[in-house]
């Protein structure tokens, strides 16, 4: 949505440029735009915050500052504003979106991320008797008698709560849940931006697992979906286990499911490219948090056998009755072939594949050089990878690698999944998202990377190659066959396996409708 406002105030007062305030990104995180900081800061409410309203000068300073704030941070961020334009009336500098600066873009014109607005009239004393009292006690009456009937009258059935308490952070740790809010909040737009999705972020002040569960588990009646994220292991797997027996209604860790599905995806490529099958490959993970124990899971899930699999943490290869650092998931994938202490380096002899989900520049130039012919190297710690494609590229001419950044051929990138696995869980009503809706999402995203690519993908990314091959294993995130591909082979997935409680009718329109969510 958009609405046509001028830079200095609403409309009819000054002579300010009339400006289109767009909530889309896509096209201006690639290319040089005029008033990039507008496009990208302003939304909706920008006239209502006030901040655009005649600020210039020591004059705008101090207005901005009386609506923000005084603290020093806060002063910096609207100095900042005004240099880069998004306080005056004179346009920004042209340059690349990627300068403007993260405070900036998260504090003005109006702090956050999103707001919520009204689906219904709300003009006259009707709409609001309709609203609320009295004419809201009739859907009520309807879902106290047919629970069901909350989904024909509330907004549940397209609604999902993103869920923290900031104990694991992006690579930031345990920064509480106070501080998780931005992180939330950008979930939660992506939702809506990629699939429709409707999306509240939560942030609980509960670091114990068993405060946190019994928090969240009385939730289910406002909404269709629960997606965890950033909760510290090994509490997110008790976490997750315990609220899927609780509740009603599905509930996702994306940190570890949402990574493995496209984890898989890309290797399953990588693995046709390179001519060797997943059965036969000897696969290395380094980081035994909820990424890669859910990688490996899904990777033996798929075919890969246990015993070729290899997990490791900060003390080396995980292997059954270690003295240290072992809970029961690790024990889980312990391999039966290690009897003592092996590391990383000792690991990678000879492997085929090496999956980085733990920190910057653990892949040494001892580990690459010690992988065997063709092999392939998905290094996706976040922002630093555990080796850069151009130091890999240099040991190992050989290898295919793809990383967590957008910056970088195949990227690994957790928004090819959730918004879409969401869309379908929520429009079939699923019970939970099983192990064979993952498969199906995982196999699906494969598939689509191996079609033609639309002419539109690529002028987004100019100089991009975006032919199957080594530096193409995976889609972007900004392909918009996903949300027309993904939905319906987890919606089948969802049917065939008897969790739908509302299959889809007609696969044929349902991509279209998909789509239309997000045109």
């Amino acid at each position: 949505a958009s609405r046509r406002l001028r830079a200095d105030g609403p409309r009819g007062r000054g002579a300010g440029p009339a400006v289109t305030l767009s909530t889309s990104p896509p096209a201006a995180a690639v290319q040089p735009l005029p008033w990039p900081a507008l496009q990208l800061v302003l939304g909706p409410l920008a006239a209502a915050a006030g901040v655009l309203r005649g600020l210039r000068g020591r004059k705008g300073r101090r207005a901005a500052l009386r609506r923000h704030g005084s603290t020093a941070v806060e002063r910096s961020v609207v100095e900042t504003a005004e240099r880069v334009g998004v306080l005056t009336r004179q346009a920004p500098r042209v340059e690349p979106v990627e300068t403007l600066p993260p405070l900036v873009y998260h504090a003005m014109p109006f702090p956050g991320k999103f707001d919520i607005v009204p689906t219904k009239p709300m003009a006259t004393q009707r709409d609001l008797s309709l609203a609320y009292s009295p004419g809201v006690a009739e859907p009520c009456i309807r879902i106290r008698d047919e629970p069901e009937a909350a989904y024909a009258y509330t907004n549940k059935g397209n609604m999902v709560a993103c869920i923290s308490n900031g104990t694991a952070v992006l690579g930031l740790g345990n920064i509480g849940a106070l501080a998780s809010k931005p992180v939330m909040e950008g979930k939660s737009v992506l939702f809506k931006k990629f699939a429709g999705v409707n999306c509240i972020d939560l942030c609980i002040d509960r670091p114990d697992q068993d405060n946190f569960v019994d928090t969240v588990k009385s939730l289910a009646p406002s909404f269709g979906g629960i997606n965890l994220e950033d909760i510290k292991g090994p509490d997110c797997f008790h976490i997750e286990r315990q609220l899927k027996e609780l509740m009603p209604i599905p509930v996702f860790h994306d940190d570890q499911h949402g990574t493995a599905i496209v984890c898989l995806a890309g290797l399953i490529n990588a693995m046709k490219i390179s001519k060797k099958s997943i059965e036969d490959v000897k696969i290395v993970c380094n980081g035994a948090g909820a990424a890669g124990i859910a990688c490996m899971n899904l990777l033996i899930a798929y075919g890969a056998k246990r015993e070729n699999c290899f997990l490791c943490d900060t003390n080396g290869v995980i292997y059954p009755g270690r003295p240290g650092g072992m809970n029961e998931f690790k024990e889980a994938l312990a391999n039966e072939s290690v009897t003592e202490d092996m590391t990383l380096a000792e690991a990678c002899r000879g492997a085929d594949v090496l999956i980085g989900v733990s920190a910057a520049g653990a892949f040494t130039e001892e580990c690459v050089m010690a992988l065997g012919p063709d092999p392939v190297i998905f290094a996706m710690s976040n922002p630093e990878p555990e080796i850069r494609p151009t130091e890999a590229k240099r040991l190992r001419p050989d290898c295919i690698i793809a990383t967590g950044r957008s910056d970088f051929p195949n990227q690994i990138n957790n928004v090819m999944c959730f918004p879409f696995l969401f869309r379908a869980t929520l429009d079939c009503r699923a019970t939970q998202i099983n192990e064979e809706m993952k498969m199906a999402a995982a196999l699906a995203l494969a598939d689509l990377a191996r079609q033609p690519v639309p002419e539109e993908v690529k002028r987004a990314f100019d100089g991009r190659s975006f032919e199957f091959g080594p530096d193409y294993i995976i889609p972007t995130p900004f392909d918009p066959r996903l949300i027309r591909v993904m939905p319906p082979a987890v919606a089948k997935a969802a049917a065939d396996s008897g969790v739908a409680r509302r299959p889809i009718e007609n696969y044929e329109t349902y991509p279209d409708e998909c789509a239309a969510l997000v045109a």
